[in-house]
């Protein structure tokens, strides 16, 4: 599996997944106390749509391009701010994760944005120049986040959002969230992983509970095979949320049920938003 942002820019799960990162953010704006995002896996920052890459899975045709009809419509303000900093990317390109974060900090804020490729993170850096509270960095976003915890702010999220180039992915995340909860439990967490297998993604959700992690969110998306030739194709994603702000649930539902008909080649997209609660 691979999972790297240019493939897949806009595609279904990162238009959930980013509609998610905004609705936790403007959570954390509402107490004027400084936070911190960190994003492990923060790729270029920005996506040309009409690019090589994102034209070779025409993937953003079933994600951000089903969402045009949405403009001037009444919404959820996570759902709202999301299509306005979409907009606001200009035309035929997508805004990655840190880069919709940078555009919601404020002064005291910070942005902690890491990509291990150095061409990604060139690419990166240059689409955070402008703000002054982001800062990208060339690193392994798993070796490199224990040492950035906790932050100096003592709040903020924590952006789990790996390719899954490598075949223990779910091993590797599930350790980096262990070590990291134990240096920054009262953090957000988010944390973005494709469903292959419902057992391997419902195992990965049992690890996290059952490493401690007592109040946990869970948003599932499926856009359906769309033909048998397309086995390999990305058609579901999950999202796991740690410390979930308080009515993230509800309103993740209402932008869901906004979404899911238009989600997807055929608009019928399955989205799912549940609090597991605490672990057993």
């Amino acid at each position: 599996m691979n999972y790297r942002h240019a493939f897949h820019a806009g595609n279904f799960a990162d238009v959930v997944k980013h509609v998610a990162l905004v609705a936790i953010l403007l959570h954390l704006r509402k107490k004027e106390k400084p936070f911190r995002v960190i994003d492990t896996h923060a790729g270029r920052g920005i996506y040309d749509l009409a690019g090589e890459a994102a034209q070779r899975t025409g993937e953003a045709a079933g994600g951000i391009a089903r969402l045009t009809d949405l403009a001037g419509a009444a919404l959820p303000v996570a759902l709202a701010t999301y299509l306005e900093i979409v907009r606001g990317a200009g035309a035929a390109h997508y805004p990655g994760s840190p880069l919709i974060a940078a555009q919601l900090l404020r002064g005291s804020d910070k942005l902690t944005a890491i990509e291990k490729h150095p061409e990604d993170e060139a690419a990166l850096a240059q689409a955070l120049a402008r703000f002054k509270s982001a800062k990208p960095a060339c690193a392994d976003g798993y070796a490199r986040l224990a040492a950035l915890l906790p932050p100096p702010e003592r709040r903020g999220l924590v952006l789990i959002d790996p390719p899954f180039e490598a075949e223990d992915e779910f091993a590797q995340l599930a350790r980096a969230l262990a070590g990291a909860r134990k240096r920054f439990a009262t953090g957000i967490y988010l944390v973005w992983y494709p469903v292959k297998s419902t057992a391997d993604s419902d195992a990965f959700a049992g690890e996290v509970l059952g490493g401690g992690s007592q109040d946990v969110a869970r948003i599932t998306v499926d856009i359906g095979r769309r033909a048998k030739d397309d086995k390999d194709r990305l058609s579901a994603a999950g999202l796991l949320i740690i410390n979930p702000p308080f009515g993230f649930v509800a309103e993740m539902r209402a932008c869901g049920e906004i979404l899911a008909p238009r989600l997807g080649t055929k608009g019928s997209a399955k989205i799912s938003v549940s609090d597991l609660g605490t672990a057993s």
